[in-house]
């Protein structure tokens, strides 16, 4: 049977008054009617006896076995829970009489108004008095306590068997007396609650008799009711007695209320679980996913970091391609995930707020803003093994340019120098004659001339090895030997010179005579042979340039070298006039000549030969110079074109950017028609990756041209990619607010209008649109929506308080996040952790553990077991064996403890 002790010990006297003054006026005609009150005395003495039988006694004639009230106090013991005043134990009447006036005393004392029942009437078997007597106490401790959606006793009573009966055909509850004839009510509420109990769709509404006693007598055997009326006594009666038809009701609604608070306190448990489960799903899926990520940066960087030296060009360029797979192939898919990660830990956070559980800690290292540092990292050694790439590859070009320079060079002295150490080592002065011997200081100071004019190449080839040194060629060791034997032999050669100098200079004396032709041939052929050789190198000479202005210098400067032409082809003739002299004057006088000129090795065939060389390489330089100019034309092209594309994406990128800013502020319609519109606007940017893809081509020409600056846009690859990377992440992070907006409106019950208005509210004040309101901006909007804190102090009051939960870090600035989780908080009610250990508590029946059969039975099986693996064995002096502590469990749920 049901325990009315709780309910009567929190009855309020003022409350029950009025309804107990109009049901106190007892219609003493009614009770006249043998009928009604047959089923009065067996609804009332079945009531009586299903208390009275707690204390091991029951009655058999109401009247009769109340008359010495020693039962009467014994029932109201019971049914409230409290001790009455001791009785007398006497047989006289008197002490009758005393002991049923402390049981009235005892009624009285709890709001009731007695009227017209007195003690000496109860004592002489006044039946219609004690039937009025019970009705009293059964209205006082088993109606009047009920209440549903603020109507209560007979109102309340009635209105939950309408609730209850409204979803079964042929039942229309609308009273106590005629609504309950046929039997279908009382089979509805069985089956409302036991539906395993009732085959309600077996009952016949023209079948009364039936239906009463199935429900009487399944009630009494399943729900521990005892039968209070006989089903013949209902039907045969115009009008079944009101009284007795509410009493054995309320026994129905007693004996359900119980469980239905546990069905109330199994569903609090469910939802407080599932919440929870997911939450710690959610939590493994960020841990896995940050773990990931974090890992795949711990790889990347030291492959970014590597400095690792090639030795030629197209290794590098190799590296170059490798490092563009990472950034088109590689890296975006990490782009998104990290996107993903922060939406997920924003997503998480905020479901743990709204259920009032604790903020998600991630492990050590695996913070967003680990995340974010070491992604920040990753970028900053992204860009600087970029930049380190460009710079080698032309480190490289210019080593290779250089060292092929310096073997050019090289091989024309070491060609011009073979032989020259046996020249200058030959004893032929010795045998000569004077004329000989002044020949061959001429010649010596020829070869002076010619020593000298190479000094420069020499010098030229020493400071284009000292380059390579210093650029870290990978072949430094060959060309600083190499070097070092051209200048090894130089130095010889300086110190043979002028060993054979002073030698012929001993031997001057027998000098006297000499072609003063030959001599002027040799020192004008000489230098002019050398302005030819020169010229032949720089006419071979190799060059890298970078754009239009360093080509169009350097065909300049050729245009320059042949306005010279003419100059030295002048030159060209007047040495063959020389030689052409001394081959008149030989043939004018007889001389026999020995074929060559003393004084010189240069010829005049091979002056020719050097000049027609000289003059074919003029055409070739001008084709090579074109053919460089036309290159730097169509690199300007691909300049312009991806300038052209660069600067419409970054246009595109800055207005969107803008766009979405203004969208985040002055958002429009309800959060779904937001979500859909910023989803469909996520689409239609995605739709301009083409674009992006387009300048990625073009990028790539660049790249492959070697073009390494661009006059006609401010705006670099890198600066693109980041700009639509931030892009698509802002849409995506407004995504998610407007998702964990909704979860707050849903999970806190905020109506839609109210969003508006915070919407509203927030923007008003946001005059710089930066979607946070400064403290007093936000003081201003609080004032606006009712809130009393104009008048409080910076730090003080009401405000300071409010600002402590909207700002916990004491930024200075509340997000529209946080001002709605704020107002959400103030106008909603969430789960705690000691409503989670009251509906424990009823699971349990009022214990302080609960077991873990009691678990399986009141809960899902999943949700059981994860409780059953959760709780810690209970250690209270009550404890038995299996006990389980759900006090501890419902606490660590909120963060207040570990579990």
């Amino acid at each position: 049977m049901v325990d009315y002790h709780a309910a009567n010990n929190q009855s309020s006297a003022g409350g029950a008054q009025t309804y107990m003054e109009q049901e106190n006026d007892w219609d003493r005609d009614l009770l006249l009617d043998p009928a009604w009150e047959k089923q009065q005395r067996k609804t009332f003495t079945a009531w009586c006896n299903s208390h009275l039988r707690k204390a091991g006694t029951q009655i058999e004639n109401i009247e009769e076995d109340f008359r010495d009230g020693l039962k009467l106090m014994l029932l109201l013991e019971v049914i409230s829970g409290e001790r009455l005043p001791k009785p007398e134990r006497g047989k006289m009447r008197v002490h009758k009489i005393n002991n049923v006036n402390k049981a009235l005393d005892f009624i009285a004392s709890k709001g009731v108004k007695l009227v017209s029942i007195g003690a000496e009437e109860i004592v002489d078997g006044n039946a219609k008095m004690t039937l009025g007597m019970i009705w009293t106490i059964i209205l006082r401790f088993a109606i009047q306590d009920i209440s549903v959606e603020e109507t209560s006793a007979k109102e309340g009573l009635l209105l939950w068997c309408q609730r209850k009966t409204a979803p079964y055909k042929n039942v229309n509850v609308q009273n106590f007396h005629i609504s309950w004839k046929d039997g279908l009510a009382f089979n509805a509420l069985i089956h409302r609650h036991r539906p395993d109990l009732i085959d309600y769709d077996s009952l016949r509404k023209d079948d009364p008799v039936t239906n009463l006693n199935n429900a009487f007598e399944v009630a009494e055997k399943h729900l521990d009711i005892p039968k209070m009326l006989d089903a013949e006594d209902i039907v045969n009666t115009a009008r079944p007695d009101e009284k007795a038809i509410m009493t054995y009701v309320s026994s129905f609604y007693h004996a359900f209320s119980g469980a239905q608070k546990a069905e109330t306190a199994a569903n609090r448990i469910c939802k407080v679980l599932a919440v929870n489960q997911e939450n710690e799903q959610m939590m493994e899926d960020y841990e896995k996913l940050a773990s990931n990520l974090l890992e795949w940066i711990r790889r990347t960087i030291p492959w970014l970091e590597n400095r690792t030296q090639e030795k030629t060009v197209n290794d590098m360029q190799a590296k170059q391609e490798d490092f563009r797979d990472y950034r088109c192939v590689h890296k975006p898919p990490k782009v998104q995930e990290k996107c993903q990660l922060e939406i997920s830990f924003n997503t998480l956070q905020t479901k743990l707020r709204l259920s009032n559980r604790p903020a998600f800690m991630p492990s050590e290292g695996r913070m967003v803003s680990d995340i974010n540092g070491a992604w920040h990292t990753l970028e900053g050694a992204e860009k600087g093994y970029e930049e380190w790439i460009l710079s080698e590859i032309r480190r490289l070009e210019r080593l290779e340019h250089l060292a092929e320079k310096f073997h050019q060079k090289a091989a024309i002295h070491e060609s011009w120098t073979d032989g020259k150490e046996a020249m200058l080592t030959q004893k032929d002065y010795e045998t000569s004659t004077l004329s000989e011997v002044k020949a061959l200081l001429r010649k010596h100071e020829a070869f002076e001339s010619d020593l000298a004019a190479h000094q420069d190449r020499v010098e030229q080839i020493a400071a284009i090895a000292q380059e390579l040194n210093e650029l870290d060629y990978y072949d430094s060791a060959s060309v600083n030997a190499r070097c070092q034997k051209i200048c090894d032999q130089w130095d010889v050669l300086g110190a043979l010179t002028q060993s054979r100098k002073e030698s012929l200079e001993r031997t001057e004396k027998q000098l006297e005579s000499i072609d003063e032709l030959y001599l002027e041939y040799a020192k004008r052929a000489a230098p002019f042979n050398n302005w030819m050789e020169g010229a032949m190198e720089d006419l071979q000479d190799m060059f890298i340039v970078h754009n239009i202005e360093e080509i169009q210098g350097l065909i300049t400067a050729h245009e320059q070298f042949k306005s010279t032409l003419s100059e030295a082809n002048k030159e060209r003739e007047a040495i063959q006039s020389i030689q052409a002299e001394v081959q008149k004057i030989a043939q004018s006088n007889g001389i026999k000549l020995s074929g060559s000129n003393p004084y010189t090795t240069i010829t005049p065939e091979s002056i020719d030969s050097k000049w027609e060389k000289a003059m074919a390489m003029v055409p070739q330089r001008d084709n090579a110079l074109q053919e460089e100019l036309n290159k730097q034309n169509s690199n300007d092209t691909l300049r312009a074109k991806f300038a052209t594309q660069a600067n419409v994406v970054g246009a595109y990128i800055q207005e969107k950017m803008e766009e979405i800013g203004r969208i985040s502020i002055e958002m429009n319609g309800t959060l779904e028609d937001q979500l859909t519109n910023l989803k469909e606007y996520q689409k239609s940017i995605m739709l301009y990756m083409p674009e992006i893809n387009k300048l990625e081509g073009f990028h790539q020409l660049i790249q492959e041209a070697l073009i390494f600056d661009n006059q006609y846009t401010s705006y670099t690859m890198e600066h693109l990619r980041v700009g639509w990377e931030q892009l698509l992440t802002t849409i995506a992070r407004t995504i998610n607010e407007v998702e964990n907006q909704i979860l707050t409106r849903d999970a806190k019950g905020i109506s839609q209008e109210q969003l508006y208005e915070y919407r509203a509210s927030f923007n008003h004040f946001d005059k710089d649109h930066s979607g946070a309101l400064m403290a007093e901006e936000f003081k201003a909007c609080l004032i606006s929506l009712g809130y009393d804190v104009e008048n409080d102090k910076q730090g003080d009051g009401e405000f300071a308080r409010i600002m402590g939960i909207v700002d916990p870090n004491g930024s200075g600035a509340v997000t529209f996040q946080a001002f709605i989780d704020f107002m959400s908080t103030e106008t909603t009610d969430t789960d705690t952790a000691d409503q989670v250990i009251a509906s424990f508590k009823i699971l349990a029946a009022d214990k302080n553990y609960i077991t873990a059969e009691e678990l399986r039975r009141e809960l899902p099986p999943d949700q059981a077991e994860y409780c059953i693996a959760r709780m810690a064995p209970y250690t209270g002096p009550d404890a038995v064996p299996g006990a389980l502590d759900y006090m501890s469990f419902s606490t660590a749920l909120y963060g207040e403890s570990d579990l």
